[in-house]
């Protein structure tokens, strides 16, 4: 279940919308952040907390690309490959993260450091190739910056 802490913030993050419905994406990221990844319990805890039915939980849930469906690693890289990223070179950067760290899309690489997230978009078509990591976020990449930018996360 949530710890203490968690409970106070969906407490907290409930009184500022008006129907419990209205703070279910704000409480799965809570609960997403508590669990690691949105397990049934977690869709349960977050139901329980709010009061909505857990179909109408794990509908919000698993609509947004943002959620983890699965345990993840400890970094999760996601890599826009849409249109201006994939003509300056995302399509490269997806196979040098294979090639380099054995980071295949939507896996994890097997010590649990990173997994691959294929992003449709994330809003920096100026400065493609793009990719977050976590909530960091990084422009204008290429191999050589990805082999640094990864080098910083243990």
């Amino acid at each position: 279940m949530f710890s203490e802490a968690a409970v106070r913030e969906i407490q907290e993050i409930r009184a500022k919308y008006p129907t419990a419905r209205a703070a279910l994406l704000p409480a799965i990221y809570v609960a997403q952040r508590e669990f690691g990844w949105l397990t049934p319990e977690a869709y349960e805890a977050v139901s329980d907390l709010l009061g909505v039915p857990k179909a109408i939980a794990r509908g919000v849930g698993t609509f947004y690309a943002m959620y983890k469906q699965k345990p993840m690693g400890r970094h999760v890289v996601q890599l826009c490959t849409n249109v201006s990223c994939m003509i300056l070179g995302a399509e490269r950067l997806v196979d040098f993260l294979k090639s380099r760290f054995g980071l295949e899309p939507g896996g994890t690489t097997p010590d649990g450091r990173f997994s691959l997230v294929i992003m449709e978009c994330i809003g920096a078509c100026g400065t493609a190739p793009a990719m977050l990591v976590n909530d960091d976020f990084y422009e204008n990449l290429t191999e050589k910056s990805i082999e640094d930018i990864l080098g910083k996360y243990d």
